[in-house]
């Protein structure tokens, strides 16, 4: 793959996975709102036994702190650049493996884009660990597999 294809790869995934979270966080809000609405049209408390009201304002916060995340990493995303190529396995980083592509980003799992299915992992998790800071052509093991680098940017 040539450096503007790849950089035209990569700007597509990086707005992929940005609308992707955007869609996330949409959703942590419209949840929030809705346990907030559902502990409001309750009212008050029944009695001393009554936890409706209290288990829908745990449920917005939790929804609240999920977003708070969301909002941090939707950060991180707004920080890749994508006309910058790695040459090695780091943050913002594509790497093509023999069995897999990855994006060090942020954890969203498996995307596809232009067809093909990417892996956004965060520098936090196992795999990450085994490739971080290697190059196109090396091999690493993980999990007793073998991982060649076929290409990094």
């Amino acid at each position: 793959m040539k450096s503007d294809e790849k950089n035209t790869f990569k700007t597509k995934l990086i707005e992929l996975c940005k609308a992707q979270h955007l869609k996330t966080i949409e959703n942590l809000r419209s949840a929030m709102e809705e346990c907030q609405q559902m502990a409001n049209d309750y009212g008050p408390p029944k009695d001393r036994y009554d936890a409706f009201r209290s288990q829908m304002l745990r449920k917005r916060d939790l929804y609240a702190q999920q977003m708070q995340k969301a909002n941090h990493e939707l950060v991180l995303l707004t920080t890749l650049k994508p006309g910058e190529l790695k040459d090695k396995v780091e943050f913002g980083a594509v790497v093509v493996c023999d069995k897999a592509t990855y994006f060090v980003s942020i954890s969203m799992g498996l995307v596809k884009c232009e067809g093909q299915d990417v892996l956004c992992i965060s520098p936090a998790v196992p795999v990450y660990k085994a490739l971080a800071g290697l190059k196109a052509g090396n091999t690493t093991h993980f999990n007793n597999n073998p991982i060649s680098i076929q290409d990094v940017y």
